[in-house]
Parts: structure tokens; sequence; C-alpha cells
């Protein structure tokens, strides 16, 4: 009786350290996926929070994004904040555009992560995007604009399912 005990407790530390084991190994492979798609230059970032710079924080009830590609940075956000001006027969406020031209730059962060820089040139009121991503693919982005107060928004990475290229 007292060898089934010994055998039963050898064979449950034996699966508990195999399932402590390969949880390390899927973080590991999500971290070489995330890292991959950033440097890669092609992602998705779902937002989910948005944070403006003054007022409370939103959460967004409807799917926003900025999809990144080698051809294209389609953005799909919401705006909340003080505009200084708006262009004349804008309607939706937000920070809806196609960018065909801009600049794409990765730096690998101290404590981990990646910190992106998107800089369309080809959009007149958009200065920066800047994107913080953990290892495991959470994210902030903060919006710059030159006629906006900044906003930030909060969500994760994700690789493209479909062609990112409208």
């Amino acid at each position: 009786m007292r060898n089934a005990n010994v055998t039963i407790k050898k064979i449950f530390c034996f699966i508990f350290l195999a399932g402590i084991c390969s949880s390390g190994l899927r973080s590991q492979d999500k971290m070489g996926a995330i890292k991959n798609l950033v440097d890669s230059g092609e992602f998705i970032f779902h937002a989910q929070t948005a944070m403006p710079s003054s007022g409370p924080t939103k959460q967004l009830t409807s799917e926003y994004d900025v999809r990144v590609s080698k051809n294209s940075f389609v953005s799909h956000l919401p705006y909340f904040g003080r505009a200084y001006s708006a262009p004349y027969g804008s309607g939706d406020g937000g920070f809806n555009f196609t960018s065909k031209e801009f600049e794409y730059s990765s730096t690998t962060r101290k404590k981990g992560g990646w910190e992106i820089t998107i800089k369309p040139k080809d959009v007149a009121d958009v200065r920066e995007f800047l994107l913080t991503v953990s290892e495991n693919g959470y994210g902030t982005l903060q919006a710059m604009s030159n006629n906006r107060r900044p906003i930030s928004f909060t969500g994760f990475v994700t690789e493209p399912k479909e062609p990112t290229d409208h």
C-alpha cells in the first residue's frame, strides 16, 4: 500500500512538472511569435480602452484597430478629447486613415518588449503613433496629432488573419 502511494505521488509530481515546463515553452513560443510580428512589421493592434489626455478612460465596445503591413498603415481609431482645429468637411473626428508612405522603426526595450514608432508622411494631421508592446502581446498605443491632444489606447497585438492591404 505504501509503495502505491509513493508511486502515485511520483506520477502526480511528474505531471505537475511537465505542465509547468510546457506552459513555459508556450510563453516562449508566444514571445517568439510576437517578436516575429514586430520584426516583420505586419500585425494588427486591437484597441480595447481609450485614455484621453483629459477626461475618463473609455472602454471600447466596437472593434477598433490599427493594421500595419509593409505597404500600408491603416488606422481605425476613435478620438475623445480636445481638438485645436478640425479639417474642413471631416465628420468622424477619429483617427481614420490609410497611409501608403510611412516610417516604421522598432527598438527592444531594456525591461523586455518593444517600442514601435510609426510616422505617416501622407496624412496631414497625424504626427506619429508610438506603440509599446510587451513580450506577451499586450500594448499601449499613443496617437499624437498636430491639431489635437494626444490620446492613448490599450489593447493587444495579433497576426493579420487576412491581407492588410485594403
